[in-house]
């Protein structure tokens, strides 16, 4: 049982119904996935839809772990003798691991500090002397008796520094003192230089060269940059503060009386304890709450494009022939029929000559006379600009206007082709035909190839390797359930790697089902699943109505309607007078349906809605129609760019500050976040997805940096 309190913080910061969070969590812990969830039992989360079922867990887990890190650290402090009153308040009421980790660092010190030490040679009672102002004797001659009670101090002065040491560190371990100097550090500069030994040179991060922002106005992307530059030794950013407001802060904290001996100490110590360790303990914490937040951020920016790319819109199942373009080994041709199945394979050489240019005509000619081709799939790599005009120039000369000839970003095909997936796809052929494959794969079903590649790899995030590995693929991951969950997965032809995606399924699971499917031949209904080894009740659940089996015993199973709603559909059908069938052939009579008639406790209007639309359109795949870009045979390389061309391209990524966009020079342009509408633009993804036809305006051309600066807006 959740406790109610955190239900309750949660609902509010999120913005939810407190019962809606409640049923949610409950749903969770009774193994539910988010997919389910989301579609099947809105009555009990009130209508809750995917995003907020994902915030709410994602904030119950962070919430549960920061108090676990809580507990840990109030025993390990009280154990030390060392946990005041108010440091206890300040942990008990800390709102992020961040700000726990600022208050628990000095006690979690492994190594001897030069307070600890100080105290070791008894200096403590003298510490407590400069921290009181103690008026009855000179600092000298207090330090004097220490000295005499224990030689190994050494001398007076070394008495005061160790005593010193003791207040300073008295001081950077009072929360309020953390806290105020990390408030200071919040509202200072962050300040960035480049290193001595670049100040001459040009580098990717000249942007950065003198750059000054105060770190509250910091936009995530510019911070992921700026470390990216400070790790590459590029760049030496510095954090600055008021020092003498700070200061004279800590000096009222601490009750410090200028004008006497023991003050000068004591303002030693406040010194002490800003440079040596208040200062560089908040600067750590800001830093790390500036990496959180641009981390999240970026991962954000990722999923998002991750989203948009396996959501594409597919040619379908039709005959491609996928083209790996090459010049040293030459182009591997496949032809993939409409399931995606390798037919036939070949290669063509068109760099060795006019005699190598007429036999890959020929070899082209044949694959497309043998086979009902609709669409050739061409690879952007290397020579994948001249390759595809290659293609054109046939399909155009042999009168194929009916055949399609799309390029397709290969970024990741590499990863597929070596990877263990491939090898069993594709046992008896090398890694070339196994790219060449997923080329052509891609352009039938972007989301059943995508599935097979490690998320990280697709190329469409944003500074992905600077940010933490663990928080990216558990965003990822969640992308890609949910992408293939929206669409649905036929059960009769999807691969292993997609089946295991399916909420409940897993990797295991799906290898068995692909098993059973090879041993028993196909699926002829959903409730055939319950047959296969390991897979349960519970697990029936939870994937049923994400698996669709076209052609089935059952009309339904090839539809979005979970089983558990078959009854009440053929209670809607007869009491239509008309069969199951017939009433997916003719959704008009759902208009005549008495809707209260079925509602019931658990079957409500966010039910029947779900039913009705299913009903109307079953099975129907959500992602968009087909459209190719339309590259200029004249521009095949960033040399062929000049300012003042409007092309059109595709969004290949979208950043935090603009939109990246192929263009067919095997270098992408950029859309600057103001050069994207004619309207002033708060967020790239407001006007812009990957995946988009854009026309674009080249603004300029880098040839020595590689840049292409493009603009979305309209002429003139």
């Amino acid at each position: 049982m959740r406790d109610a309190a955190l239900i309750e913080r949660i609902a509010r910061e999120l913005r939810v119904p407190p019962r809606g969070a409640t049923a949610a969590l409950a749903l969770f812990d009774g193994g539910a996935t988010v997919p389910f969830v989301a579609r099947y039992r809105k009555e009990a989360t009130g209508g809750l839809d995917e995003v907020q079922l994902r915030a709410i867990a994602e904030r119950a887990k962070y919430l549960s772990e920061l108090g676990d890190a809580r507990r840990v650290a109030l025993e390990a402090i009280r154990a030390q003798g060392k946990l005041t009153p108010e440091l206890e308040r300040a942990i008990t009421l800390c709102e992020t691991k961040a700000e726990l980790e600022h208050l628990y660092a000095p006690f979690r010190s492994k190594r001897r500090t030069r307070g600890q030490i100080a105290k070791e040679l008894g200096l403590e009672p003298l510490a407590d002397l400069i921290w009181k102002h103690d008026a009855s004797e000179s600092p000298e001659a207090a330090a004097r008796r220490f000295v005499a009670q224990n030689p190994e101090i050494g001398s007076a002065e070394a008495a005061l520094d160790g005593a010193v040491d003791i207040c300073a560190e008295r001081i950077s371990e009072d929360p309020a003192a953390r806290r105020r100097v990390a408030e200071e550090l919040r509202r200072g500069t962050v300040r960035v230089k480049k290193a001595t030994k670049f100040r001459t040179q040009t580098t990717k991060f000249d942007n950065y060269a003198s750059f000054a922002e105060p770190v509250a106005k910091l936009a995530p992307h510019r911070y992921l940059a700026i470390c990216r530059g400070e790790n590459e030794g590029v760049l030496r950013p510095s954090f600055e503060l008021d020092d003498a407001r700070v200061t004279r802060e800590l000096e009222r904290l601490v009750g410090l009386r200028a004008g006497d001996a023991w003050g000068k100490l004591l303002a030693r110590a406040v010194d002490e304890a800003l440079s040596r360790l208040l200062v560089p303990a908040a600067r750590s914490a800001v830093r790390a709450e500036l990496l959180d937040v641009a981390e999240r951020d970026a991962v954000k920016v990722f999923a998002k494009n991750l989203e948009q790319l396996l959501l594409a819109a597919p040619f379908g199942g039709r005959w491609v022939l996928g083209i790996d373009p090459g010049q040293r080994t030459g182009c591997k041709c496949v032809v993939l029929d409409a399931t995606g199945t390798l037919v036939e394979h070949s290669v063509i050489n068109l760099v060795q000559g006019q005699n190598a240019e007429r036999a890959a005509e020929q070899t082209l000619s044949g694959l497309l006379d043998r086979h009902p081709i609709a669409a050739v799939a061409v690879g952007n790599g290397t020579h994948g600009r001249e390759t595809e005009s290659f293609v054109r120039q046939l399909l155009k000369r042999r009168g194929n206007a009916d055949v399609l000839c799309v390029s397709i970003n290969e970024a990741d095909a590499n990863v597929y082709s070596t990877s263990d997936v491939a090898r069993q796809e594709l046992p008896d052929h090398d890694v070339t035909v196994r790219g060449a494959v997923s080329i052509g794969r891609r352009l039938q079903d972007p989301l059943s190839e995508l599935v097979k590649v490690d998320p990280k790899s697709v190329g469409v995030g944003q500074y992905q390797h600077d940010v933490s590995e663990t928080l990216l693929e558990a965003k990822l991951d969640e992308v890609v359930e949910s992408c293939v969950n929206r669409v649905g997965v036929e059960l009769n032809t999807a691969s292993p790697s997609l089946l295991g995606r399916v909420s409940g399924i897993g990797e295991k699971l799906a290898q068995r089902i692909a098993e059973y499917r090879k041993a028993h031949g196909r699926f002829v209904s959903r409730q055939q699943l319950t047959q296969v080894h390991g897979l349960g009740a519970r697990t029936f659940e939870q994937a049923a109505g994400f698996l669709r089996v076209h052609g089935a015993e059952h009309p339904l199973d090839a539809s979005g309607v979970h089983p558990e709603r078959y009854r009440l559909v053929e209670s809607m059908a007869r009491d239509l007078g008309v069969g199951l069938r017939d009433l997916l052939r003719e959704p008009q009579l759902l208009e005549r349906l008495e809707r209260s008639k079925y509602l019931s406790a658990d079957v409500g209007d966010y039910t029947l809605d779900h039913i009705v639309a299913e009903l109307k359109r079953p099975g129907r795949d959500p992602r968009a129609e087909f459209e190719a870009p339309s590259f200029r045979d004249d521009v095949r390389s960033i040399e062929d760019v000049s300012a003042g061309m409007v092309l059109e391209g595709r969004v290949t990524n979208v950043t935090a500050f603009g939109a990246f966009v192929d263009i067919g020079v095997h270098q992408d342009g950029l859309v600057h976040i103001s050069a994207l509408a004619d309207r002033f633009v708060t967020d790239p993804n407001e006007v812009v997805a990957v995946g988009d036809l854009l026309r674009v305006r080249v603004l300029s051309v880098d040839l020595e940096r590689k840049r292409i600066s493009l603009s979305a807006k309209s002429a003139g």
